[in-house]
C-alpha cells in the first residue's frame, strides 16, 4: 500500500511538522506580525496560520518558500534544531531558552517588562515564577536542579 500524506489517519501533528511550525511562530512574533498579517501576505486565512504554527497541517514547498519571503528568513531557518537527518546517530539540538520564551504566549511582552525593572525587582520576578512552576509541576525543587 502506497503511503498517503494526506490521510486522516493521523491523529497527532508530526514533530517535523510542529518544529517547523513553532520556527514559523517564533519568527513571526519576533517580527511583531499577527496571524492575520501573516495569512494576508501568504494568501491564507488566519486560522490556517494557526494550523500551521500547531503543526497540525502541513506547510508545502512552495508555502514554505513564500513563508520564508514573508518572514525575511532563509528556508534553512525552519529547520534549525533539528537533528541531521543523514546522521542517524545525530540528536536534535536544544532549543536556545530564550528563544522559547519569545515563541511563548505573552512571551516577548514579559521579556520586554523584564526589561524594564532593575535587577532586585527581576530577582523577585523570577523566584516568584521558580515557585509558580515547581507548584505547577508538582515538585518540590528547584527547577534548574540548583537551589535558590
Amino acid at each position: 500500500m502506497a503511503f498517503d500524506d494526506t490521510s486522516d489517519a493521523r491523529t497527532q501533528p508530526e514533530p517535523v511538522d510542529k518544529h517547523v511550525g513553532a520556527r514559523i511562530r517564533l519568527r513571526r512574533k519576533l517580527l511583531g506580525l499577527s496571524q492575520t498579517h501573516l495569512g494576508d501576505a501568504l494568501g491564507l486565512t488566519f486560522q490556517q496560520v494557526q494550523k500551521y504554527e500547531r503543526g497540525d497541517n502541513r506547510v508545502s514547498a512552495s508555502k514554505l518558500y513564500d513563508t520564508a519571503k514573508a518572514l525575511q528568513v532563509p528556508i534553512a531557518y525552519f529547520f534549525e534544531g533539528l537533528g541531521d537527518p543523514l546522521d542517524p546517530d545525530a540528536a536534535p539540538t536544544a532549543e536556545d531558552p530564550v528563544l522559547i520564551l519569545a515563541s511563548l504566549p505573552h512571551g516577548l511582552a514579559l521579556a520586554r517588562a523584564l526589561q524594564a525593572i532593575g535587577s532586585r525587582e527581576r530577582g523577585a520576578v523570577l523566584g516568584l515564577v521558580e515557585l509558580m512552576a515547581r507548584d505547577s509541576a508538582g515538585q518540590g525543587e528547584a527547577i534548574d536542579g540548583e537551589e535558590g
